[in-house]
């Protein structure tokens, strides 16, 4: 008699999910979704937003264990805000090509070139460079954060050139500008963004600020991930063209699900303004990371400090 070999299966994401739902009890874990993770990731966070925004959350929280689905910079933040919990990422190769883009010693070199400047560095950029700034922004409050500073104090802005030209152009203060960028939003085709328009014409074009200036000049809103997400709840539009990583448009369709989204393709006609980076994560890497507990954010105690003066500085700005 002959036995067939038995095959064994792959969980399934509702499995995955149960599992998931049990650690995160087991472990008094909060879990974390940017706005770019897949769906079903977005979908079982117990937080979803921008990456301040949801490090803040975190660190009010009572659970000991913070997963950030997200990228390595933003796990970072979290750790900075809060040393005393254990933060997690579920795939540690998950990082950023913008904060990949302004290592450490050669923008300490940067930074010596320009010894009079203030230094404003985007959130988005690694906790060396936090260490070395003066002041951290994000693409929400970066324009308010630039206007309060000394006019007499040459300003220099890391990591994101097209960020800081945008904040130059709306502040009308003269930036020296780290020339780093986000490959996700370099990526749009302004040949596909014009047939679109051509053919929703009534469609309101959303663009996030690290998209390239020619593609901004073409938008009717500009914003942050989160200030896009309000602009779609809130404007008269019926149909929007979205100019940043499609991730956002699962919570845009949940929250006006009557509402049309187009987003924008690659310059070849991919679908590459996916962020590979952000969808690294995966739900069984979710699991597995609750299961093992790592691998976990570690930083230099005195990089923490150092990185965590900036941030301060901003929240006390920004209130």
């Amino acid at each position: 008699m002959v036995f067939a070999a038995s095959q064994s299966t792959a969980p399934t994401d509702a499995e995955h999910i149960a599992a998931i739902a049990r650690l995160r009890r087991e472990r008094n874990a909060v879990i974390l979704a940017h706005y770019y993770q897949e769906d079903a990731i977005q979908d079982i966070a117990d937080f979803i937003g921008d990456s301040l925004e949801l490090s803040r959350k975190a660190a009010a929280t009572d659970a000991d264990v913070i997963v950030f689905c997200g990228v390595h910079f933003m796990a970072e933040t979290a750790k900075i805000l809060s040393p005393e919990k254990t933060v997690l990422i579920p795939d540690p190769e998950a990082g950023c090509s913008l904060a990949d883009a302004c290592p450490s010693e050669p923008f300490a070199a940067f930074r010596a070139e320009h010894p009079d400047h203030l230094v404003v560095s985007y959130i988005n950029c690694s906790a060396a460079i936090k260490a070395q700034s003066d002041l951290i922004c994000t693409s929400s409050n970066a324009v308010d954060l630039v206007n309060q500073l000394p006019a007499d104090r040459p300003v220099l802005f890391a990591p994101d050139q097209n960020l800081g030209r945008w904040v130059q152009q709306q502040s009308g203060r003269q930036l020296t500008l780290w020339p780093g960028s986000c490959i996700v939003h370099e990526s749009f085709s302004e040949q596909a963004l014009l047939r679109l328009q051509a053919d929703h014409p009534d469609a309101e074009v959303l663009a996030h600020p690290e998209c390239l200036p020619h593609l901004l000049d073409l938008a009717d809103f500009i914003g942050s991930t989160s200030k896009l997400l309000q602009r779609a709840e809130h404007s008269p539009a019926s149909s929007f063209i979205v100019l940043t990583e499609p991730g956002i448009l699962h919570q845009m369709r949940r929250k006006v699900p009557g509402k049309t989204f187009f987003e924008v393709p690659g310059t070849d006609g991919c679908s590459c303004n996916a962020c590979p980076y952000m969808r690294l994560n995966t739900l069984e890497k979710l699991r597995r990371c609750l299961e093992t507990m790592g691998p976990a954010i570690e930083l230099d105690e005195a990089i923490r400090q150092r990185a965590l003066v900036p941030i301060q500085r901003m929240l006390d700005m920004s209130r």
